[in-house]
């Protein structure tokens, strides 16, 4: 996106695996069958993000045998044991004979793809760096070893140029490492500008991204500047780029390649000065398998990729994030029980970081007079005021819409909670929009966007 934007690449390579502390084992995979037959691959535990295998440039367990896929598997360490993913390959992937889409080794199996075998070892462990005692980069937390072994590396890509994507499922708080990456760095004076894929019509893409010129389309009566133009001299985070419409993808690779746009109606190519990071809940590497996202595409936003672990792989993180959650929302620092907090550790929070606040909020906002249980999967323990006989406050009372799906009960129930939390704190403050936003205890920007989905509606 500008000059020198790859220099520091070679520099970053040392970087993208940082180690944990104390001891790890290693796996190695041996290829004893097929073209690459002698070659050996070694998969540090330490490494933070999924590990791909096939003929592509792009996989770090690279073959040449012309009937493996260019991404034909993706590989990760989970608990001491190396998870092997088929990613919808032509010829499939076996495990000691068995076909597989998604299976674990702990050593001493073949892994079968295409006419290559490769046997799958355990290198005794080994001691490998401290890890560093921080406990928060930027604006993420985290004092878990599955967080702090990536503090190092973002350290490293926020004073790069190279574009970072960000991989994780929905909640685990990609957006705000983005921001972090934007602050820690030398743009951090500069704009930071968040585009989300997901959230614009197909026909708006092209507008919302580069702009259009007066006149452009029906409904152009002005001139605007897109997301490219006001990101310039920062930072633009393109939030769920799985997302983006496959005809829009060769227009953002052009503006990627040639560090300019062109507003939509316009003639004149405009240079833009952007460091473009990227974000998506999707796993890409399937996506670009299925056709669905540009190879090219991938290769030129996926420079470095960082993967958010979920909550439920850090489980450690969870009082801290609370401590955290409550002291922003202004609540007493008592305010979450002990036993509260342990029901909470032990909870699978499958909407991750966002759900957790979303948790603490709904707490101190009403404690257990919502009618939502603190755990959908244990009813057992849910507030007295679930049970029909109960009586009910109808003024802060939640539906549980048990004819739902659990997660789109638990979707429905939030979303009602945030419109009557947004509309009692308006009225408050008398609808101002700067004061409500500070006692909520977020930013005015996200207040106004909740303000509009919530209270604009007819």
């Amino acid at each position: 996106m500008c000059p020198g934007e790859f220099d520091d690449i070679d520099s970053l390579s040392t970087t993208l695996r940082p180690r944990q502390a104390g001891t790890s084992g290693t796996f190695v995979l041996k290829v004893t069958e097929g073209p690459d037959r002698g070659k050996s691959f070694e998969l540090d535990e330490s490494t933070p993000t999924t590990i791909l295998l096939g003929q592509s440039p792009a996989c770090s367990v690279r073959l040449s045998d012309r009937s493996v896929s260019r991404r034909h598997a993706s590989l990760e360490i989970c608990d001491a044991k190396l998870r092997v993913i088929d990613l919808a390959s032509s010829n499939g992937t076996t495990l000691q004979g068995i076909m597989i889409s998604d299976a674990f080794c702990s050593g001493g199996e073949l892994l079968r793809v295409g006419a290559t075998t490769l046997r799958v070892e355990v290198r005794s462990s080994k001691a490998l760096l401290d890890l560093p005692e921080a406990k928060s980069f930027g604006l993420t937390i985290g004092r878990s070893a599955a967080m702090r072994r990536l503090y190092p590396l973002c350290e490293r890509l926020a004073a790069s140029k190279v574009p970072v994507l960000i991989e994780g499922e929905t909640g685990t708080g990609k957006e705000v490492l983005a921001e972090s990456l934007h602050c820690e760095g030398p743009r951090a004076e500069g704009p930071y500008v968040v585009f989300d894929c997901a959230a614009v019509p197909a026909n708006l893409l092209e507008s919302e991204l580069f702009g259009h010129e007066r006149g452009a389309f029906t409904g152009a009566v002005a001139t605007r500047k897109g997301v490219f133009e006001r990101a310039h001299g920062g930072t633009l985070l393109i939030d769920e780029i799985g997302d983006l419409d496959l005809h829009m993808q060769p227009k953002l690779l052009r503006v990627l390649e040639r560090g300019e746009i062109q507003r939509v109606g316009g003639r004149e190519a405009l240079p833009v000065n952007v460091r473009v990071l990227s974000a998506t809940r999707r796993d890409l590497d399937r996506e670009v398998q299925a056709g669905r996202f540009r190879d090219d595409l991938f290769h030129r936003l996926v420079v470095a990729r960082i993967e958010l672990p979920p909550l439920r792989r850090r489980r450690e993180d969870i009082a801290l994030l609370v401590r955290h959650f409550v002291e922003q929302l202004a609540g007493e620092a008592d305010a979450i029980s002990s036993e509260l907090l342990a029901r909470w550790t032990d909870y699978a929070w499958p909407g991750n970081v966002r759900e957790l606040r979303n948790a603490v909020a709904r707490h101190l906002a009403i404690g257990e007079l919502g009618g939502l249980p603190v755990f959908d999967d244990d009813l057992d323990d849910a507030p007295q005021s679930l049970d029909a006989e109960a009586p009910q406050t109808p003024e802060v009372r939640l539906p549980l819409a048990l004819e739902l799906p659990l997660a789109d009960a638990r979707q429905r129930a939030i979303e009602e909670f945030d419109r009557r939390y947004v509309q009692g704190i308006l009225a408050a403050h008398r609808g101002n929009v700067t004061h409500a936003a500070d006692a909520a205890g977020v930013a005015k920007r996200y207040f106004q966007l909740l303000k509009a989905k919530y209270l604009s509606r007819g």
